[in-house]
């Protein structure tokens, strides 16, 4: 849900996901001198609760000395920044938030202009389409707050991993209970598949009479899933309705992660997205899970899953995923060619097309390019980010680069990123956490321990214009990589026009690039240093939102200005 107000020189443009209510400010550089931020009361009309939201950092002059880690209202330390977010909005709940602009001094704050804006955050569950995140950031302030970094699996009563859950597992479950014994079948397609919770609720769910069918990534050797899956899958006894594939192309990993639904022997739904069904998956790095109810896409997922249940040779699989799914054709100038809804795309596939029309995509985004890496940017990414069209261009990144043995290449990568990240249009951020030595007031943070080769980002999804008013989606459990499009079995969905998920996909990006790009900017600075302490700033900490910088950028963006 989307509102935008003004009032007295200060615009609020707020967009509501489910989690997350967005705040884009903007008020004219005239205006600015002075400024000292942004205080932010919000109204919970559901819990009948009212107050100031709190932030990070407070003013050095009347900091009230509380211990590292702790939050500041902004009545007192408003937000210096015109970009904002409440990561602390509750699913379908009405909100309304006020926000004011202050000027005067730390100790006797000033009222110039304000606005208040009231919005409905979305459900999980809406229409055809269920966007469940887990929380996928386990080295946090709050985390540390919360259960001082102990590791998950010793916080009593698994309260640990219902924060980091935050409803993806618990939309797990309900997804396998809505299936009716002896009317409702599940056909399963998985890489990682071998978390006992979750093998456990299968076997729970077949035992009341709901037919399924699994297919999983069976390769054994170096760090393949096989043993583990298998093991799994035997040890609940599903090993007669369980097929193991082995034939993937050399290289090759067998990287879907989507459940089909059949009602009364129909397709109906599909759960999709980039969760593993392991421990790391689900309460470890970020990941998101996307159930589309629409038969049409239900029945191509079926179809592709028989398809796998054969375990063919990979030349066949390409022939039929081809098939199965064709590309959208490319159109000369405007956007690629795509419909309205919701379009698949299956890999492997004999060639690179794919993965060059998600390029062009990203390429000719007018206004915004949002896009997450787990392992490395591809070139016709590199390409994109470097000549594309829109103004504003976030990545989120795993690491810089991919794991290259030759240095001279992981040099050679790690330069282009850097020029890339100078462009003023690009706003990069890399996986990162606050070490043991925590700076100048902040909390040490640990990692859970659930993951180990990729610890932070594991998303895989594209966001073109998504403030528009078509805005595009592309999720699953493709890597936007070569070896997704050309060996891989993999799935992602492009949704197009549904204002919606590109709200709730919006929000869920920029918490987590919030996340990464705080603690990235941690690290490049000393104890002390400015920005890294959490002192506010008494002077003109607003100047670089304007002119030709990247947080101009951003304000024009978010708050929907052209200067």
């Amino acid at each position: 849900m989307r509102v935008v107000r003004e009032s007295g020189g200060l615009k609020v443009c707020a967009v509501a996901g489910t989690h997350v209510v967005s705040l884009g400010l903007h008020m004219a550089e005239s205006d600015c001198d002075g400024l000292l931020g942004f205080s932010v009361h919000r109204t919970d009309h559901q819990s009948n609760e009212a107050g100031f939201l709190s932030g990070m950092k407070a003013f050095e002059e009347t900091d009230p000395g509380f211990e590292p880690g702790s939050r500041y209202s902004t009545e007192h330390h408003p937000v210096q920044s015109f970009q904002w977010a409440d990561y602390a909005a509750k699913p379908g709940h009405r909100y309304t938030y006020r926000v004011a602009a202050r000027k005067g001094t730390p100790q006797r704050l000033e009222t110039v202009a304000e606005v208040s804006v009231t919005l409905t955050t979305e459900s999980p569950e809406g229409g055809d389409h269920d966007v469940h995140f887990n929380r996928g950031v386990a080295a946090s302030q709050e985390y540390a707050r919360r259960f001082g970094n102990r590791p998950p699996d010793v916080v009593p009563n698994r309260k640990a991993y219902e924060w980091l859950s935050r409803g993806i597992y618990e939309a797990l479950e309900a997804f396998l209970a809505s299936a009716r014994p002896g009317q409702d079948e599940l056909r399963i397609a998985a890489y990682e598949f071998n978390y006992d919770e979750v093998l456990a609720l299968l076997a729970a769910t077949r035992e009341r009479g709901v037919g399924m069918r699994i297919c999983y990534d069976g390769r054994t050797g170096g760090s393949a899933p096989g043993v583990k899956n298998r093991e799994a899958v035997e040890g609940h006894g599903l090993g007669d309705v369980s097929v193991a594939r082995t034939t993937p192309a050399t290289g090759a990993i067998s990287h879907n992660k989507f459940i089909v639904k059949l009602i009364d022997g129909r397709p109906a739904a599909v759960w999709t997205g980039g969760m593993n069904f392991s421990e790391g998956g689900i309460f470890g790095h970020s990941n998101v899970a996307h159930i589309v109810e629409d038969e049409a896409v239900a029945a191509a997922f079926l179809a592709y899953w028989e398809v796998l249940e054969r375990d063919p040779e990979r030349a066949e699989l390409a022939r039929e995923v081809e098939r199965l799914s064709p590309l959208p054709r490319s159109s000369q100038s405007g956007p690629p060619s795509l419909p309205r809804g919701t379009t698949f795309i299956f890999s492997p596939r004999s060639n690179l097309d794919a993965l060059r029309w998600y390029a062009d995509l990203a390429k000719r985004a007018r206004e915004g390019l949002m896009m997450t890496f787990a392992f490395g940017m591809n070139d016709l990414f590199k390409e994109a980010y470097a000549n594309g069209d829109a103004p504003f261009r976030l990545a989120l990144m795993e690491k810089a680069t991919a794991n290259f043995e030759d240095p001279t290449r992981r040099e050679a990568e790690e330069r282009r990123i850097r020029e890339l990240r100078a462009m003023p249009e690009n706003v990069f951020a890399i996986g990162a956490f606050v070490p043991a030595n925590a700076l100048d007031g902040w909390l040490a943070e640990r990692l859970s321990g659930l993951n180990r080769n990729v610890r932070y980002v594991h998303n895989k999804f594209m966001l073109i214009d998504p403030l528009g008013n078509d805005p595009i989606v592309v999720a699953g459990s493709a890597n936007f990589s070569a070896a997704s499009t050309e060996k891989n079995d993999e799935n992602m969905i492009a949704v197009r026009g549904n204002k919606r998920v590109a709200d709730i996909y919006l929000g869920e990006f920029m918490r987590l690039w919030s996340h990464h790009a705080f603690r990235e900017s941690l690290g490049w600075r000393r104890a002390g240093e400015a920005g890294a302490t959490r002192w506010l700033s008494t002077g003109d900490w607003w100047r670089d939102s304007f002119g030709n910088s990247e947080r101009s950028v951003r304000r024009r963006f978010f708050a929907r200005v052209e200067s």
